[in-house]
């Protein structure tokens, strides 16, 4: 794994109908949590408002599921292929300014992705392939549903209980590999 870069090339939507109709949809989402500000507060709300059983979640999954079959998510390899990450596209007004990326990670034991902060906090619609498979957010282990890292947060992915895809959005697309564990973490946590 190459620590400390992104090294996914952004996805060619032209060429999968099914990628488009993610983004389009995606856009939609944002248009309704544009004004909100990642962290605590939008991971409760988001999973009592947006999760299982919400039309945008469950389009979300199916979207996910068929770009895994059609090779589109999550294509490039960071540690073989049990952690994969792919660039949907990169902040655009399509896309209200956030960027989508999906992460594919799979492990029945916990493990660890690349360290990474969220300098404008980050939203993660989880997933799930495996029904027990989890992501750990700033929050603890979330299955189906979302996670939200505020603004300056900074962690490991970890994943542990089988495969998932993380679909995060990034305001601004903005992500850093500066962090480090022994940093500290912003007072809003």
């Amino acid at each position: 794994m190459n620590a400390g870069t992104d090294n996914a090339a952004v996805l060619d939507l032209s060429k999968y109908p099914a990628a488009q109709e993610l983004v389009d949809r995606c856009s939609q989402f944002f248009q309704e949590v544009e004004d909100l500000t990642p962290g605590k507060d939008l991971e409760a709300r988001l999973n009592k408002d947006y999760g299982p059983g919400n039309p945008y979640y469950e389009d979300f999954c199916r979207l996910v599921r068929q770009g895994l079959e059609e090779g589109w998510v999550a294509e490039t390899e960071l540690a073989g292929r049990t952690y994969r990450r792919g660039k949907i596209t990169l902040p655009t007004a399509r896309s209200r300014y956030f960027s989508i990326t999906t992460v594919y990670m799979e492990s029945e034991a916990e493990f660890s992705g690349q360290y990474h902060a969220h300098p404008y906090g980050e939203i993660n619609c989880v997933v799930q392939l495996d029904p027990k498979a989890e992501l750990q957010g700033m929050s603890g282990w979330q299955g189906a549903g979302w996670t939200s890292p505020g603004p300056g947060t900074h962690h490991y992915p970890r994943v542990r209980g089988g495969a998932l895809v993380a679909l995060f959005f990034l305001p601004a697309g903005r992500i850093s590999y500066k962090a480090t564990p022994d940093m500290p973490q912003p007072i809003a946590i």
